[in-house]
């Protein structure tokens, strides 16, 4: 699922700056993300390695274009992913 088109709100980009997450890092992942989950109907999760951490982008994809809500970077990796 390709969402590097996305666009990304006010309180994403504030959010973004405050957790030191550049735009490129954001839409890289947002083109090839590792997970794409559901959060619930109109909302994914898609995540992915980000050095230690694992970075979570939250999106809103009932909307077009889709819509970055935030974004944060985690240590509790095995607690996000998804195990097969």
């Amino acid at each position: 699922m390709d969402l590097s088109h996305s666009i990304i709100t006010g309180h994403a980009r504030l959010q973004m700056d405050r957790r030191q997450i550049s735009e490129q890092e954001l839409r890289h992942l947002l083109k090839s993300p590792e997970e794409v989950l559901s959060v619930r109907e109109g909302r994914v999760v898609v995540q992915g390695m980000s050095g230690n951490h694992l970075l979570r982008v939250f999106v809103d994809v009932d909307r077009d274009p889709p819509e970055v809500v935030t974004a944060y970077r985690t240590s509790k990796v095995d607690k996000y992913r998804r195990t097969s």
